[in-house]
């Protein structure tokens, strides 16, 4: 679906996403990723504009955007910085399994709090336990009418920054298949600390954290859906948050290809001739757009899908996987088309290809996505 077949409600919510990008994300992009440091005035401003939590839905006060106004919002915030748009994502992220299974006076409290501008993170990677999320080892036992929790989960998107902590943990080590249960957890509970802040490549505006949990009290209302849910909500969520990692990086795709054009537009080469006459970029340019294009059909049908309740779970890993690998190939091509202009810290290109990368790694590896996209062709 292209722009041009938008609702005018959804090209609103476009036009409102890009001009807010454009003032206040983009100006600061290249600031946030030397520092590393947390887009707070940002935040700040999101928060202010009711999207604190763009899936929370309408009863609790909040937006309640289908999945084409997220993606849309998604992809402009993306197109500006996906480090900021990874750090604002984790609101989205984490409150799938609050929706899945949380209790109505949990789901009331946590939204409002989200909407207010608390931050939620989703904290699912261990140490030992990457994609395979049945191999983790982080612990909560049920003691009268509470679960105690311990363990190190890593790698924990706003884990630093968090106000609530999404945390998946073992209470039935006997059962591999239901061994997992979910819980929300309030960050500042006893026993819950921070221990080391990651200093990535890229997406460096987003905090990223290991999380230690040692006798850590919940209540019992605080697990969502039931004991032995775990991995089944773990999987729901991330099936349900692959449209938006897709939409971010057809955002990452196009801010490279955009720059990339303006680059050869301007560029005179060695013989006096603008770098756009010569066939060799035309073509690659071409393929660039192609890519992009096709990548950005199949994640708005996803997101079709996902709002007709239409079962989409291959469609969004078959986005996911796409639209990654199209972000990085994309944000690559532009680095070597613009040469070393492309290459330096100064060029927006270089920062781009930094970022797309994690795309590929996080909220299932594009090769766990091949893995569901085989199984869904083969069981059809």
């Amino acid at each position: 679906m292209s722009d041009a077949l938008l609702s005018p409600k959804h090209l609103e919510i476009q036009k409102k996403a890009r001009d807010f990008a454009r003032e206040y994300i983009m100006p600061v992009a290249k600031e946030l990723d030397a520092t590393g440091e947390y887009p707070w005035d940002i935040w700040k401003r999101i928060v202010d504009m009711g999207w604190g939590c763009m899936i929370a839905p309408v009863e609790y006060g909040g937006p309640g955007l289908d999945a084409v106004s997220v993606g849309l919002v998604t992809e402009e915030f993306a197109y500006a910085c996906l480090g900021v748009m990874t750090a604002i994502g984790s609101n989205n992220l984490s409150s799938y399994p609050v929706l899945l299974g949380g209790q109505k006076e949990l789901q009331e409290k946590y939204f409002k709090d989200l909407l207010a501008g608390k931050i939620a993170a989703f904290a699912l990677t261990e140490p030992g336990a990457g994609c395979d999320a049945a191999a983790c080892t982080t612990t909560a036992e049920k003691v009268g009418d509470e679960y105690i929790l311990n363990g190190t989960k890593c790698f924990c998107t706003g884990g630093g920054v968090a106000d609530y902590l999404i945390i998946f943990a073992v209470t039935d080590p006997d059962d591999r298949k239901n061994k997992l249960s979910c819980f929300l957890v309030e960050a500042d509970r006893p026993g819950v600390t921070v221990g080391s802040v990651e200093d990535k490549l890229g997406v460096r505006a987003s905090n990223t954290t290991e999380i230690i949990l040692k006798d850590v009290k919940i209540p019992a209302m605080n697990l969502l859906g039931n004991e032995g849910d775990g991995f089944k909500m773990a999987m729901k969520t991330l099936d349900k948050a692959r449209p938006n990692v897709a939409a971010q990086a057809i955002g990452g795709a196009q801010r490279a290809l955009d720059e990339a054009i303006e680059y050869v537009k301007n560029r005179i080469d060695a013989n006096g001739r603008p770098l756009a006459k010569n066939q060799i970029v035309q073509f690659k340019l071409a393929d660039m757009g192609m890519k992009l294009e096709g990548a950005r059909q199949l994640v708005r049908h996803c997101q079709v899908l996902k709002d007709l309740e239409i079962p989409y779970t291959m469609t969004a890993a078959m986005a996911k996987a796409l639209s990654t690998d199209v972000c990085v190939e994309v944000a690559c091509d532009a680095v070597e088309i613009m040469g070393y202009y492309g290459y330096s810290k100064d060029s927006i290109v270089e920062k781009v290809m930094r970022d797309a990368k994690i795309q590929q790694i996080y909220e299932g590896t594009n090769e766990v996505q091949r893995i569901v996209i085989s199984g869904q062709m083969l069981r059809s």
